[in-house]
């Protein structure tokens, strides 16, 4: 389950970051309904990373991957600051 949970992981990235692109690609700027979801992207990005770097730091101390949680988004933002 590892490898297949750390490859769901990236795939949501990968489309976190498609829609990423599509919404900073917009002509004339974001409607506030877009600015929204913008910051739910970044977000949610923020969490995906954390939670891949959580999966590989706990594999390389031998502990199980999957223990691995989501954190809250101010804690996750916490860490980038």
């Amino acid at each position: 389950m590892s490898h297949s949970a750390e490859n769901e992981i990236l795939s949501t990235v990968r489309a976190l970051m498609e829609e990423e692109h599509t919404l900073r690609s917009r002509p004339g700027g974001l409607e506030p309904t877009e600015r929204s979801r913008m910051r739910e992207v970044e977000e949610s990005l923020d969490q995906c990373w954390d939670l891949l770097r959580q999966r590989r730091a706990r594999r390389e101390h031998g502990q199980d991957p999957d223990g691995a949680e989501v954190r809250p988004v101010p804690e996750v933002e916490q860490y980038w600051q």
